[in-house]
C-alpha cells in the first residue's frame, strides 16, 4: 500500500498536526496541563504513523502496531485555553524495529516554540505482544524519510537528560 511519502522527496520536517488547547486541558495555573502536552504530541505521532502507512488500516491489515517505549518532554512557553497548536515532526533515527521521533509544538499563529517531545517507539506483533521487524517496504519508506530528515539540524533537546545544573 502506498504511503503519503509517494515517490518524491520527503517533507522535512513533517508538518502534519494542528489542534486547539481545550478548556478542560487547562490546570489551576491557567495554562495547559503537562498531561495534555503529551496527549497533543501523541496525536502528532499518530499523524506521522498515518503518513507512513502505520496507522489504523495498517494495524487491521497486519495485526502489528507501534508502542511507545520512552518519551521526554520539555516545556518552553505556556499555552492557554483556545490557543492553536502546530506540531512539526522529525525522524531522528530508526532501526529494524524502532523509530525515534522528535516533535516541536508551536503556537500556531504567534509562532513561538511551546514544547518539545522526543519519543522512542517499537513495532509490535499484536498476536504475540513481542517486537517484530518492520516489513522491507516500511523499512524502505523509513530510510527515504531518514535521508531527508538527516539534512535537518539535530534538535538540541534530543538525548537530553533530566538533571539539576550546579554552579561551580
Amino acid at each position: 500500500m502506498p504511503t503519503a511519502l509517494g515517490s518524491g522527496p520527503a517533507p522535512a520536517p513533517l508538518d502534519l498536526h494542528r489542534e486547539t488547547v481545550l478548556p478542560e486541558w487547562v490546570d489551576y495555573n491557567g495554562h495547559m496541563n503537562l498531561a495534555y502536552y503529551l496527549l497533543a504530541f501523541d496525536h502528532a505521532a499518530d499523524r506521522v504513523f498515518e503518513f507512513l502507512d502505520l496507522g489504523s488500516p495498517y494495524i487491521k491489515r497486519t495485526n502489528c502496531s507501534i508502542f511507545a517505549l520512552e518519551t521526554h518532554l520539555t516545556y518552553e512557553r505556556e499555552l492557554k485555553a483556545g490557543e492553536p497548536i502546530r506540531c512539526t515532526s522529525q525522524l531522528v533515527d530508526f532501526d529494524a524495529k524502532r523509530v525515534q521521533l522528535f516533535h516541536n509544538m508551536y503556537h500556531a499563529t504567534e509562532g513561538y516554540l511551546a514544547a518539545t517531545n522526543e519519543i522512542l517507539s517499537i513495532h509490535v506483533d499484536l498476536g504475540t505482544r513481542r517486537s517484530r521487524p518492520f516489513s522491507p517496504e516500511t523499512a524502505d519508506t523509513l530510510a527515504r524519510l531518514m535521508a531527508e530528515h538527516r539534512k535537518l539540524p539535530r534538535p538540541p533537546q534530543v538525548g537530553r537528560a533530566i538533571r539539576i545544573k550546579r554552579s561551580a
